[in-house]
């Protein structure tokens, strides 16, 4: 199953870093944060990625061209180049990377993709966010109910203290209470061809219009994801994501992957 990876936005709330490389490009514990999220998906068995980019696309044209070198060791005869390639961890990935313009929104990046999705269900997510979803849970949940669309929804983490008081009395001060369930979209769809029929061009964003419109006509659904998951938006959320990527295996990379035991194995669920 082929998974887009939408890789053109600006992401001008990280200029610092994006003024130079795109933000996919912006480094996690020493690599892409892209990288990071297509480990997620390589951990349930899915491997075969288009990479939509826009914004310095060459930069990213050139990363993935590069990629088996900087994963494997070498030698190389200096007189006639001819490489002996030494894998130091096998990484059996499939990219594509489509350059669907700079100015493109969302939408319109995955309508120019069309004659690359071979008419078969796909899975789409953004290239800046990670979580340990688990992604054959998903494909399990979309092909129950049957709909053109499938959204993971996530809770959103913690970005300010939050107060509890006793009239005007703190009580208690901690990041992670949340009051209220609170459900967003943290990408990680999974679409049937017949989403594309909702794209109208390249000046719309997924997220407005098209999902709106499946929402409209009951054709989205939404596999609500209780675990990890964390968006890199700001300078604040990048260094954050860092502290976690530097601690040991991060949280997104942290499954709880076992489905109904009586199920088949989520390898085979992923593949299928």
């Amino acid at each position: 199953m082929k998974v887009v990876l939408l890789a053109g936005g600006l992401g001008s709330r990280l200029a610092e870093e994006t003024v130079r490389i795109p933000k996919p490009m912006v480094e996690v514990g020493g690599r892409p944060i892209m990288l990071h999220v297509m480990d997620v998906y390589d951990h349930w068995g899915q491997t075969d990625f288009i990479v939509a980019c826009g914004y310095k696309a060459m930069a990213i044209k050139s990363f993935f061209n590069e990629l088996h070198l900087m994963n494997n060791d070498f030698t190389i005869g200096i007189g006639d180049g001819a490489m002996d390639l030494r894998p130091r961890k096998v990484i059996d990935w499939r990219v594509s990377v489509v350059d669907t313009g700079l100015e493109t929104m969302t939408g319109g990046r995955l309508l120019r993709l069309k004659d690359w999705l071979d008419d078969e269900t796909f899975m789409v997510t953004y290239s800046d966010g990670v979580g340990n979803i688990n992604i054959a849970e998903a494909l399990a949940f979309h092909r129950s109910h049957g709909k053109l669309a499938t959204v993971t929804a996530v809770q959103p983490p913690a970005r300010f203290g939050n107060l509890e008081m006793e009239g005007d009395q703190v009580v208690q001060f901690t990041e992670k209470v949340r009051k209220y369930e609170t459900w967003i979209n943290g990408g990680f769809f999974i679409f049937e061809p017949g989403v594309l029929d909702y794209l109208p061009g390249d000046d719309e964003p997924l997220e407005q219009s098209p999902l709106t419109n499946l929402a409209l006509d009951g054709q989205l659904m939404a596999y609500k994801h209780k675990g990890f998951w964390h968006p890199m938006d700001t300078v604040r959320d990048r260094d954050h994501l860092n502290t976690l990527a530097n601690r040991g295996t991060p949280p997104w990379m942290q499954f709880e992957e076992e489905l109904d035991p009586a199920a088949t194995s989520t390898k085979a669920l992923a593949g299928a």
